[in-house]
């Protein structure tokens, strides 16, 4: 028993330790679609392309992107999917941050800035006095004359939003706003009297030094977002804690990730990493949209077939749950405040803010047990209102049975969230065993 104790830790260690590795690399996106995609060719599994004709056989491991910034993975499994449905599991690849203006270029006082947009529902006031990085997509033309596209990370700090300081702002404790148009536009630098700032040379010379072979001519445009660039880290007396940008919800795509790639097949198995949750899932890559569905209809074959393989699989939609903060116990139902290290968490809207059903909560109870996972739960107050994920989205547009979960974190939506060392690895062993489930769902007494 000791010895299985330590092999158990000695895995949650390596799994935390890469999770950190893959928030780090994640700076976008696209650059965690990117990181997914090359995790999922070294285990063998083979990319895909939606305008192609798909050969597909048991036993097959494949994968598709779209946008560059959402992926759909899956292995099929020995027993056919009509009969033995799908066991899905999914995220999204988007957090809050600021996005760069189409016209971004700001000179003022001598300082080159760079105007922004908040991407997403951003908690403003962590952005200020951080070090700042960019990264994204850019399209431009090669010297070919042909539209191209490559992503770019500037990774080194070189950007910042200073605060205002308190001696301008005596009130600033007490009842400083945060005006997105103006107040928090980053400085790159200071240029002399006669500079010229064009943000879109900048991205050349960028495009040039990541890619030398890319043969650019000239900048078409870009979607690009700024980056805290303190890396993730294990955090607390006793390293409990995981502090990092993109909590939300890169550790769902991680911890999916790793369930799927350990899974035994037996039973067909799928990952999909939606973009654009964050901003409501309608596009085409986000959960709104038709990538999912169309996945399943090719899989299934007939439209016979998809009726019967939805009916008989189910989806997990893995998000982060908001932990009860030591410090506002009373933003929380007294009897569902989740705490971080106490295990995954069930989420339950009776308004179909999440997806959660009593049988799909029960299977998840059932499994945990199994592998003897704590397991929490979350019912917002019913004076507040309530978030949602792409639980419900899924759910309406693929018929298909679905359960929210997550991990309890503190900080949601922040430059910088806090979640549990050991709530992860946790959710991960049971998403595992839900990839494996051989049982017949939708079984009635």
């Amino acid at each position: 028993m000791m010895a299985d104790s330590r092999e158990n830790t000695a895995q949650q260690q390596q799994f935390n330790r890469q999770l950190c590795q893959f928030l780090n690399r994640s700076t976008t996106p696209f650059h965690a679609v990117a990181a997914m995609a090359q995790e999922l060719r070294a285990a063998g599994y083979t990319p895909l392309a939606e305008d192609e004709s798909w050969t597909l056989r048991a036993g097959g491991k494949h994968y598709v992107t779209r946008n560059d910034s959402a992926i759909v993975a899956f292995a099929l499994g020995r027993e056919a999917m009509p009969v033995a449905g799908v066991r899905m599991v999914g995220a999204h690849t988007d957090s809050p941050c600021l996005m760069v203006k189409p016209v971004p270029e700001r000179l003022q006082q001598g300082y080159f800035q760079l105007g922004v947009e908040v991407y997403g529902g951003a908690l403003l006031n962590p952005w200020f006095d951080r070090d700042l990085s960019l990264a994204g997509r850019v399209s431009y033309a090669c010297e070919a004359g042909q539209l191209r596209t490559a992503l770019v990370d500037f990774r080194e700090p070189i950007a910042i939003i200073p605060s205002l300081a308190i001696h301008l702002d005596r009130e600033a404790n007490k009842s400083r706003s945060i005006n997105p148009q103006t107040d928090i536009l980053p400085v790159l630098c200071r240029l002399p009297d006669d500079g010229k700032a064009d943000f879109r040379d900048l991205l050349r010379a960028r495009l040039l030094q990541e890619h030398p072979h890319c043969a650019v001519q000239q900048v078409l445009d870009y979607e690009l977002c700024f980056y805290d660039t303190q890396p993730a880290a294990l955090i607390g007396l006793r390293r409990e804690f995981i502090a990092s940008a993109r909590l939300d919800n890169l550790l769902s795509c991680f911890t999916g990730l790793q369930a799927l790639l350990a899974g035994e097949a037996r039973v067909s198995s799928l990952l999909v990493c939606n973009d654009h949750e964050e901003v409501g899932s309608q596009s085409a890559a986000g959960a709104q949209g038709p990538l999912l569905r169309s996945v399943l209809q090719r899989l299934a074959g007939t439209e016979q077939d998809y009726a019967a393989l939805t009916e008989r699989s189910m989806m997990i939609s893995a998000d982060n749950a908001h932990g009860i903060h030591p410090n506002y116990i009373d933003r929380h139902d007294e009897n569902h405040g989740p705490l971080l290290n106490a295990g995954p968490v069930i989420k339950r809207n009776s308004n179909q803010r999440y997806a959660s059903t009593s049988e799909t909560a029960g299977l998840f109870r059932l499994l945990a047990a199994q592998d003897e996972v704590p397991l929490q739960f979350f019912t917002v107050r019913s004076d507040m209102g309530c978030g949602s994920t792409i639980g419900p989205i899924t759910a309406g547009v693929t018929g298909v049975r679905t359960l929210d979960v997550g991990v309890p974190t503190f900080a949601m939506h922040s430059v910088r969230e806090l979640a549990g060392s050991d709530d992860a690895w946790s959710l991960c062993r049971v998403l595992q065993r839900f990839y494996n489930y051989r049982g017949r769902l939708g079984a009635s007494a």
